[in-house]
């Protein structure tokens, strides 16, 4: 399972999750730092990618078109990328379930 990493996450998160994300990719890698909303989840859907991010926008949608792609929306506020990366290793679990449903668009974590 491959991440897509939007623009408000760490480009460290790529090489924190190598092992447990190989493939994964931040928007800057991708050469997206400057596009649109729509442009990333163009390319997140394109290329089989789980788009992570902290913007509400993304939730927004994964509720108006559904996927591909599925959205991962982090409500962690201003964390630093330990907590996220921490976050992210404690629910590979649940990420990879989530990825497994066929009918569901958006993950929220943490799950309080």
């Amino acid at each position: 399972m491959r991440l897509l990493f939007d623009q408000n996450l760490s480009r460290r998160l790529v090489d924190q999750l190598r092992d447990a994300f190989p493939g994964s990719l931040h928007v800057a890698g991708a050469g997206l730092d400057s596009a649109t909303d729509e442009e990333v989840w163009e390319y997140a859907g394109t290329h089989g990618l789980l788009l992570v991010s902290k913007d509400s926008d993304f939730r927004q949608l994964a509720f108006l078109h559904g996927p591909p792609p599925k959205v991962l929306w982090l409500r962690l506020g201003n964390a630093s990328t330990l907590a996220v990366l921490n976050v992210l290793l404690d629910s590979i679990e649940a990420i990879e379930r989530f990825v497994m449903t066929e009918e569901e668009s958006l993950l929220v974590l943490p799950t309080e």
